[in-house]
């Protein structure tokens, strides 16, 4: 007796399935399926299962040898996913778990292949299914009846494709029918590619819900949000894609014996298929969304962990410094971390070890006035490597903040920007991890602008940011602690060694032949031509040996290259060599401010922190100033309008030249001709550090707090 199937028989059945598909009530199917739930606690790891039936699946998907006109991928494009999926297969096909499943999947296939023959109701099946595997959890539900659903499908296609050339499997095909069905795949194609979508879609719903399974429970629980929202989910999840495979296997049942007028219904099958392929896609969308989420907690409280381990391990004594390196950078493999800029070798932590080490940070782009000012300053400790303030070792370590993609280009500047430097540097930008990044910023401050971290032997932290050490005193800073600092500035005075010693050659050399030194600024070019005429004309008239030099002013852009080129040009007085050292000469000033403040001193307590303040208030006008020094302690300054005055009246004073001596003379005619009038600006340097309240180092009143944001651009 032939079986054979009618149209409206199959016709009457996708219409009913389509229609309770997109109108059916979830919260009623959902009530009725979680009753069937009722897990008995056994466990098993799901992924071996769903390893096979993945390869089984996409295997018959991705293979086009059947057909040219049948759907799927080239082979040549898939195969590295096959051979993956087939060493998973082979490896997980070993276990017992498999024999012990083997009942239950067949039992499920019956299952399809009876009721989908018989036409049954799709939700009926479905229920029929949740009752078989009634005793499982959600994801092992999910995953036995997708391994039911690839043993039949995976049948179906075996048989197809070995019929050419297999006399079994040709014999087996004639019975189904498949022939007549496969010389017609064209009018097929529609309906294999949305079964195919819709395989591929339920196939990573199971992986989905698997990885949900696999979550660290240490770092995430059933009530945090996220997860919470996926538990209450992944029963819905499970019940549709179930009906998607039962959808798959009546399609494919529907196949053996069909007739030649059942062909022309592959357009509706491929809707129903799609239909079901969106209202999964969607699932799958919140499922991935939530499990994205879930990770970002995971990532975070394991953030957290390594950070407080970071924490800890600072505040723990150690016997030297390599368990803090090795926390602060990379190891892997024992593949060494460190770049030596003057060998250009790496080289491992331990040319480290008991070494007093200076971390400077900064940004992947560092600023060239730092990096030229401390590359003259640790070549110069360089010379003399056995001097006890040359006993320490500098290396980079780059930030690079977590939402910033690693590209080639950055991969390029890190490696340009490491073979500039000549000290020791991280090899690889990943040698850096985000905790160690988080902890440079939250416990160091790190904010945009370079530290220089100071560790000693053992890996104590003896300064958070030495930068302003190096700046003021360079190497003779050594150790660089707070303690050091605190020494250094007890033994200064306000002179003219302090402020300007290291940023030309020629001071020290003027210093030491008690010449009188002026250092002037501003980028008024009229009154620079009127202030240098009027100071050289008196350093005549009175005798003296007087050095003008140019510091222009802080930031220093086109404007001061332009005047340092007229003064060479027309001879008005001495220039810094370079750019950078004008920027130096202001950066050390600031760290003279900020170095004060880190030891509570104040304008009103402190005479060498009015000066460093009086000094900052000139570079924020917009008019010029000097400063005249000579030997360890005559010092007097002015404003640029104060200082043409005063020099223009030189016959007035000149007279107490000698008996005073000139700079003291000076003094006492500015102060005569002083005015209570002044409106000082005071520019200070981007710090966490600001105080509230700062004092006029000319007048003492409390000054006015603004905020101000700056772009210098010529």
């Amino acid at each position: 007796m032939t079986t054979t199937f009618t149209p409206g028989k199959f016709q009457q059945r996708r219409q009913g399935i389509g229609d309770r598909m997109f109108a059916s009530d979830d919260n009623a199917i959902m009530k009725q399926i979680n009753d069937i739930h009722d897990p008995d606690g056994r466990d098993f790891d799901v992924k071996p299962l769903l390893h096979i039936a993945e390869n089984i699946l996409i295997r018959t998907i991705t293979t086009t040898a059947l057909n040219p006109a049948l759907p799927g991928i080239p082979q040549g494009s898939a195969q590295a996913q096959l051979d993956g999926l087939e060493e998973k297969t082979l490896q997980d096909a070993s276990g017992d778990m498999i024999d012990l499943l083997a009942y239950t999947i067949n039992k499920i296939s019956c299952e399809l292949s009876c009721q989908c023959t018989s036409g049954g109701d799709a939700h009926a099946t479905a229920v029929a299914v949740f009752h078989i595997v009634s005793k499982y959890s959600w994801d092992a539900k999910l995953v036995l009846a997708l391994a039911a659903f690839a043993t039949t499908y995976g049948e179906f296609w075996l048989v197809a494709h070995l019929y050419p050339t297999n006399s079994l499997a040709k014999s087996v095909a004639i019975l189904k029918q498949l022939p007549d069905m496969l010389e017609r795949s064209d009018l097929l194609k529609p309906k294999f590619e949305a079964l195919i979508n819709l395989i591929r879609v339920m196939v990573d719903v199971a992986k989905c819900i698997v990885q949900f399974k696999d979550l660290p429970p240490h770092y995430i629980t059933p009530e945090i949000p996220p997860m919470a929202e996926a538990i209450a989910h992944i029963p819905t999840a499970v019940y549709w894609t179930v009906r998607g495979i039962v959808a798959c296997a009546s399609q494919i049942t529907s196949l053996i014996g069909m007739g030649h007028h059942e062909y022309t219904s592959s357009t509706m099958d491929a809707w129903e298929l799609s239909g079901f392929a969106h209202k999964v896609s969607n699932i799958i969308g919140h499922l991935q969304s939530q499990l994205n989420l879930c990770w970002q907690h995971i990532n975070d409280r394991k953030q957290i962990e390594a950070y407080m381990l970071l924490v800890r391990l600072f505040e723990t004594p150690h016997a030297d410094n390599i368990k803090i390196l090795r926390a602060l950078i990379f190891v892997k493999d024992d593949h060494p971390p460190l770049y030596d800029g003057f060998s250009r070798t790496k080289v491992s932590l331990d040319v480290l070890r008991r070494r007093n080490v200076m971390l400077f940070i900064s940004e992947l782009q560092v600023p060239n006035d730092e990096l030229f000012i401390l590359e003259q300053m640790y070549l110069e400790s360089r010379e003399n490597p056995t001097r006890p303030e040359s006993q320490y070792e500098v290396v980079w370590i780059p930030v690079v903040d977590r939402f910033t993609p690693r590209t080639e280009e950055k991969n390029r500047q890190f490696e340009t920007q490491k073979e500039i430097m000549p000290w020791y540097s991280v090899d690889h930008l990943s040698s850096i991890d985000q905790v160690v990044i988080k902890y440079i910023k939250e416990t160091w401050g790190f904010n945009k602008k370079p530290l220089l971290v100071v560790l000693d032997p053992q890996g104590r932290v003896v300064n958070n940011n030495a930068i302003h050490m190096m700046w003021i005193w360079g190497s003779t800073a050594f150790p660089f602690s707070s303690m050091r600092e605190e020494e250094l500035w007890k033994e200064e005075t306000w002179r003219m060694e302090l402020l300007a010693d290291s940023i030309d050659p020629r001071i020290p050399i003027w210093i030491t032949e008690k010449r009188i030194i002026c250092l002037f600024g501003g980028e008024d070019m009229e009154w620079i031509r009127k202030f240098c005429f009027l100071a050289k004309s008196v350093a005549n008239k009175a005798g003296i040996n007087l050095e003008m030099l140019y510091v222009g002013k802080s930031n220093p852009r086109e404007k001061v290259r332009k005047i340092h080129a007229i003064i060479a040009q027309d001879k008005l007085s001495h220039a810094l060599a370079d750019l950078h050292l004008v920027w130096f000469f202001w950066i050390r000033l600031e760290s003279m401010w900020y170095s004060k403040v880190q030891h509570g001193k104040t304008v009103e307590d402190d005479h060498i922190m009015q000066e460093i303040v009086t000094m900052l208030s000139f570079d924020g006008s917009d008019q010029g100033w000097v400063v005249f020094g000579k030997g360890p302690t005559e010092m007097a300054k002015a404003k640029g309008e104060d200082i043409v005055k005063c020099l223009s009246d030189f016959d007035v004073w000149r007279n107490n030249v000698v008996n005073k001596g000139f700079l003291n003379a000076l003094s006492d005619y500015l102060l005569d001709i002083h005015t209570p009038h002044h409106c000082n600006r005071l520019i200070l340097p981007g710090a966490a550090a600001n105080p509230e309240r700062v004092v006029c180092a000319e007048c003492g009143r409390p000054m006015e707090k603004f905020v101000m944001y700056r772009c210098c651009a010529d």
